[in-house]
This record gives structure tokens, C-alpha cells and sequence, in this order.
């Protein structure tokens, strides 16, 4: 009997292959899809302008979190100063476009230089340190710049800023890029060009090499790496990319102001970067959608939208040290290793418990800004109307969801030590 011949079969992608592609496409369809259904819902035709100025400052948030992510996920350096390439980068671009008759689209190259210049002087103060004292260093350097910022007006426009016109510039196939939605594209293709540039840059052998220094700086410098060489490259390309990311969201806003190098900027991009998880890629690219949900979504609608912030990111680094990215590759793998009858009934319970949890927080904490501010907070009218009978309700319902989500809480707790076993429901535990 004649034997088939053997024919070569494509091997299947891995998972994290397959997972990785779904990301880019995610990403993808976030920067083009909802001006592209806006605009065919519109009758006018055009996308709406609050659609693409939110979109737009997702997509300068995302470029800004992964350039941080090549110090702190990459390297192992926590800045407290990474607003300060940004907010430079930004200003020398607009000074740039005022003065010389350039094309918009090359705004961001000219950032990125100056942010990699801002980069280089800090990696010459910085790079023999590490943890704490570089911590400690990148703080001071930001501070010095947001006290320089009020000291020189002239470079940094003082209160008013340096505002900058987009249409001013020379026409490139037709787009002025005055319309929003011109500039709008403008800045999703820039964001995903940076985002490819530090996607290919993470494998390239030199990030390999600041890994390493990451890990065990003693053990790279006995085997020839200088840790300082490695940690001064990654800070000049992390300042390089905020730089682009700070002047896309100049593009945006037309202004580049002297807050955009202060400590807020700074801190925005840490909770962002370790809320999604610096571990991952597209950890920070998650971290930079909640921010953004939490500072135009949240903010909108309650002035305590701060408070709600660093009580989202204290429950995050205590329930998930690794990030909502690292987190859902946790319970992927449990997914896979038990199967999801086993997961179904925990992650329902919770679920059910982070639901009650924030229903109560919030009723809770737009009650007392009720209490506090009265009628200057719009948000708490309702609440201040409230009859005697209606807050005692209230309480009430707060004491109900309070109450629900801890006997949830205790249960999922114990259904995973059940099921997984102790190293799963507590994942700091494991070797």
C-alpha cells in the first residue's frame, strides 16, 4: 500500500501571536472607527467635534504612556519629571511653526528632537542612578522647569501659553489642516506610527540589553553592559516619544501652556501607565483609555472626578500589582487551565461585588459634595434636594450596596482558593 506523501502543514499561530494582532486591530479600529460612523450618522457628513477632540487626546495619551513605558516597564526607572520632554517638546514646536513656515505634519519630528535633547541632559544628571535617587532626581528637574516656566515668560508665554494657528501652515494635497477633522487624522496617524516605532524598538537588542539592567544591574555590568549607557539611551528615546506625544496634543488644542510640564502631567502619566499595566505592551494603551475616561467622561459629570481617580488606581495596585493588562492575562491563563465552568460563578460574584462597591462609593461621595458645596456643584443638585426621608433611603441603599459587595468579595475570594488554589486569588504570593 503506497504511503501519501507528506505535505507541509503552515504551523498555527501562538497564542500570544494571535493576541498581539487582535491588539494592533483594537487599536486600529479605536483611532478609525467612531469618526468614521459619526460622520455617517451625521446629516452634515462630518464627524463630531467633541468625538474627535476626545479621540484626539486619546491618542496623544497613548503615545505619552508607552514613551513613559520604556523607562518604567523597560527599564525599571519610575520618573516623576516625564512631563517635562513633553511640555518642551511641545513648546520648541510651537515656537518652531510661529517662526518658520513648516507643514504641520513634520510638527511632531521637530517635538521629538527637542524632547530627545530634554532627554539627553536629564540622562546625563540621572543615568547613574537608579530607584529611589533617580525617582528622587526627575522630581527635582520637573520642579525646577515648572518654577523656570513662570520665571521666562517669554519662551514659555506665561498664563496665556504659546498658541499656535494649524492652518497657518502650507497646505499639504489640499488639507489646511485647520478643520478638526484634518488634524484629527493627522494626529491617529502619528499615533500609530509611534506606536509601531516602540513596538519594534521593544525587541530591538539594546531594550533587551536595558531589561537586563533592569533586572540585575550587578550581573549585566560583570558580563561588559554599562547600566548607565543603557538607562541613558532609554531616557533619551522615552523624552524623544513624549516629545512627539506632547506636540500631537498641541496639534489638538492649539496651545502649548506652561502647565503642560508641571507635576499633574506627570502624575497623569504614572497612574496611566501602571493602572494598564507596565508589564505589557498595551497595558499603558489601556491605562491611557481609563485615564481619559476619568478626566472628560468622569469629569463632566462630577467635580470629584480626582477622588474617584486615585481610589480606582489604589484598588488597582492593591487588587492587581501587575495592571488591568497583567490581570487579564492572569485570568486568561485560569480561563484556559481550568475552563470556564470553573471561572464562571467567581468572576460573577466579583463582578456583582465591584458593581455594589461603586454604586456605593459614588452615591457616597456625591452626597457629601452635596453636603459640602451645595448648589456650586451641578452634578449634587439631586442630591441636595433630597427630602429627610429620601437621604434617609438613601443611606440606606448605600448601606445595602456596601453590604452586598463585601459578602460578594468574601465569597469570590473563597471560591478561588477553592478552585485555584492560594497562589491564584493572591498573585504577589507566587515565586
Amino acid at each position: 500500500m503506497r504511503a501519501k506523501p507528506h505535505v507541509d502543514r503552515p504551523l498555527a499561530r501562538p497564542p500570544h501571536m494571535r493576541a498581539s494582532a487582535l491588539m494592533w486591530l483594537a487599536l486600529a479600529a479605536l483611532l478609525v472607527a467612531p469618526p468614521l460612523v459619526s460622520a455617517w450618522l451625521s446629516p452634515s457628513g462630518a464627524p463630531q467635534g467633541w468625538l474627535l477632540a476626545c479621540l484626539a487626546q486619546t491618542a496623544a495619551m497613548i503615545v505619552f504612556a508607552l514613551s513613559y513605558n520604556l523607562l518604567l516597564g523597560e527599564t525599571g526607572l519610575l520618573s516623576f519629571g516625564h512631563a517635562v520632554p513633553a511640555g518642551l517638546g511641545a513648546l520648541a514646536a510651537a515656537h518652531c511653526f510661529n517662526r518658520y513656515a513648516m507643514a504641520l505634519p513634520l510638527l511632531p519630528v521637530i517635538g521629538g528632537v527637542a524632547g530627545a535633547a530634554v532627554g539627553a541632559l536629564t540622562a546625563c544628571v540621572a543615568a547613574r542612578r537608579a530607584g529611589t535617587a533617580f525617582a528622587m532626581i526627575t522630581l527635582g528637574l520637573g520642579e525646577l522647569v515648572a518654577a523656570a516656566a513662570w520665571a521666562l515668560p517669554g519662551w514659555f508665554g506665561g498664563e496665556a501659553g504659546v498658541p499656535i494657528d494649524r492652518a497657518s501652515g502650507p497646505a499639504l494635497a489640499g488639507w489646511s489642516f485647520g478643520p478638526d477633522r484634518q488634524a484629527y487624522w493627522l494626529i491617529a496617524a502619528w499615533c500609530f506610527a509611534a506606536c509601531v516605532a516602540m513596538r519594534v524598538l521593544s525587541r530591538a537588542p539594546f531594550v533587551r540589553l536595558a531589561n537586563a539592567v533592569r533586572d540585575n544591574p550587578r550581573r549585566a555590568a560583570s558580563l561588559g553592559a554599562s547600566p548607565a549607557r543603557a538607562r541613558a539611551a532609554m531616557i533619551v528615546l522615552g523624552s524623544a516619544f513624549a516629545g512627539v506625544a506632547g506636540t500631537l496634543a498641541l496639534i489638538n488644542v492649539e496651545l502649548a501652556a506652561a502647565e503642560s510640564v508641571g507635576m499633574m502631567r506627570s502624575a497623569a502619566v504614572l497612574i496611566a501607565t501602571v493602572t494598564g499595566g507596565a508589564g505589557a505592551f498595551f497595558g499603558p494603551v489601556l491605562g491611557a483609555l481609563v485615564w481619559v475616561a476619568f478626566s472628560v467622561g468622569v469629569a463632566s459629570l462630577s467635580r470629584a472626578w480626582m477622588l474617584y481617580v486615585g481610589v480606582f488606581f489604589i484598588v488597582v495596585v492593591l487588587m492587581a500589582p501587575e495592571g488591568l493588562a497583567g490581570l487579564a492575562a492572569r485570568e486568561r491563563a485560569t480561563l484556559a487551565r481550568t475552563g470556564w465552568r470553573a471561572c464562571v460563578a467567581p468572576w460573577c460574584l466579583a463582578l456583582l461585588a465591584a458593581i455594589s462597591g461603586s454604586l456605593a462609593f459614588v452615591l457616597a461621595v456625591q452626597w457629601a459634595y452635596a453636603i459640602r458645596f451645595g448648589d456650586d456643584d451641578a452634578s449634587a443638585n439631586a442630591f441636595a434636594a433630597l427630602s429627610t426621608h429620601a437621604q434617609w433611603s438613601l443611606g440606606a441603599a448605600i448601606g445595602v450596596f456596601s453590604a452586598i459587595a463585601w459578602l460578594a468579595a468574601r465569597r469570590a475570594s473563597a471560591l478561588r482558593r477553592a478552585r485555584f488554589g492560594a497562589n491564584v486569588a493572591h498573585p504577589e504570593a507566587q515565586p
